[in-house]
């Protein structure tokens, strides 16, 4: 029987390609720069666009690799901060995430946000939903409201001179295309920034 690869195993693999892509040992020949507006066509680089074609259409076939073989798209992480930790599941960044993988996470969201809130006492709490658009002051009911229409959780942290900051993503639909306003509504999220008192954000995702 032919062996089944692993999520560890997946996320190695398109690590190594992504290298070998980088450094132009796998190009696609058949790319073209023509699918660009033709005003900035001429200053498009030509292996650039080979060498990142080349890592998208392997990228493509592990991910159907994924569906074919229902390997999770999930890998365990360990969040530190403030001598306390939380392992919990996200998305790999390469891989995609599968039906199962979403309840997985839906399951952890309310551990994630009670882990946050445990670690963001007495600081104070900025949220930021889209990209051009200034962070603004949240309490704890209009955080709470948030969670409830999210599905999944993330945790970040920004460690700078003199201060820190821990910051809860709440999302929802696709963790690979939250981020993208072009797929809101059916998926996207929010940030809830928790900063020393006084200080203002500087951790930005969009």
């Amino acid at each position: 029987m032919a062996q089944i690869y692993t999520t560890q195993d997946l996320a190695q693999i398109l690590a190594h390609e992504r290298e070998a892509c980088l450094r132009g040992d796998r190009l696609s020949l058949t790319a073209s720069t023509t699918r660009f507006h033709p005003v900035v066509e001429p200053f498009v680089n030509a292996e650039g666009v080979q060498k990142f074609t080349a890592y998208c259409d392997f990228r493509d076939a592990v991910h159907d690799y994924q569906r074919k073989h229902q390997v999770s798209g999930l890998l365990w992480r360990k969040f530190t901060v403030k001598d306390v930790s939380l392992e919990y599941p996200e998305v790999d960044d390469h891989l995609i995430a599968l039906p199962q993988d979403l309840e997985i996470l839906a399951a952890h969201k309310t551990l994630v946000l009670k882990f946050w809130q445990q670690i963001a006492q007495g600081m104070e709490t900025y949220c930021h939903q889209a990209k051009h658009i200034p962070h603004s002051p949240v309490n704890s009911p209009q955080i709470e409201i948030q969670s409830q229409r999210s599905e999944w959780a993330y945790l970040h942290k920004l460690e700078y001179p003199g201060a820190l900051e821990i910051t809860l993503q709440l999302g929802w639909g696709c963790p690979k295309e939250a981020l993208y306003q072009k797929y809101w509504p059916i998926s996207g999220c929010c940030f809830i920034h928790a900063v020393e008192p006084g200080r203002v954000p500087q951790s930005a995702y969009y």
